[in-house]
């Protein structure tokens, strides 16, 4: 089992400072595999409670923590593809892998939120066409040097292994896309019982695709509070068939961030 966490990159505990140490406390317990950023990039004034709506660029926060730590992953949980161009987003990529040693995590997502969209102005009815065709273009891009887009080849460099993709969402969709691009899962929520019923769903989906099983990266909230508790919880995710849990929780300041690694390096030692 392999843990992460979710470092907040909105709300006042998106400082640099903030962000920068708490980069540094998981990069520096082997315990934790990976830290993970959420993507919204335009808050409306009425929904933006806990983030008084200050959100970071997942992929620049990404490339500004790559630079400053040096073990852990670093992962999108999830990034919204339709917000976002296809080609200079693979470049993105592209570039953050390259950096950070190919330590990035690539979680993708449809996205929900309606007035997003709109201020986006993208079609929120077209976001699972927009997201297909991104994921085929990022293989086309991480398979070849020579890309083309619009009809005009391209020297697709450099040109890293592909990051491993997680993608979020729900059965049918999600389970298709992960098998078709040959990425993992990352449901949001699910307790366990409920996470081992849809495991054995996709694994039914993987071999009627004569696919392997994707990965399953579980975000949820373990109960630090209860140590014994989260350690026997985290055994029952594993036993539902997810290869990672993905820690999430709000937390005031560093120190209480920091507090919080102490408490999963502790579960993970239990």
């Amino acid at each position: 089992m392999r843990i992460g966490v979710m470092l907040r990159n909105m709300g006042p505990q998106s400082t640099r400072d903030t962000i920068a140490g708490a980069a540094r406390a998981v990069d520096a317990a082997p315990a934790l595999a990976d830290l993970w950023v959420v993507d919204h990039v335009a808050i409306p004034p009425d929904d933006a409670e806990g983030s008084d709506g200050r959100y970071l660029d997942p992929l620049a926060t990404l490339a500004f923590l790559a630079g400053m730590t040096s073990r852990v992953g670093l992962g999108t949980a999830v990034l919204v593809l339709p917000y976002r161009p296809a080609l200079p987003t693979a470049k993105w990529i592209a570039t953050i892998q390259e950096l950070s040693g190919g330590r990035l995590l690539l979680g993708v997502g449809v996205g929900w939120m309606a007035p997003e969209f709109r201020a986006l102005g993208v079609d929120r009815r077209r976001r699972g066409a927009l997201t297909d065709a991104t994921l085929a273009f990022f293989d086309r891009c991480f398979a070849a040097d020579v890309v083309e887009a619009n009809l005009q080849p391209f020297l697709f460099r450099p040109r890293p292994p592909r990051p491993p993709l997680f993608v979020g969402g729900t059965a049918p969709h999600a389970f298709r896309r992960a098998i078709a691009h040959r990425g993992g899962w990352m449901p949001i929520g699910l307790a366990p019982d409920a996470l081992r019923l849809q495991a054995a769903a996709l694994r039914e989906a993987a071999e009627r695709a004569e696919a392997p099983m994707p990965e399953i990266a579980a975000l949820t909230a373990l109960p630090l509070d209860d140590r014994a508790r989260a350690a026997d919880l985290l055994a029952e995710y594993a036993a539902s068939g997810a290869a990672r849990v993905i820690h999430g929780s709000r937390y005031p300041d560093l120190d209480a961030f920091r507090r919080t690694v102490d408490g999963l390096v502790a579960v993970a030692g239990a």
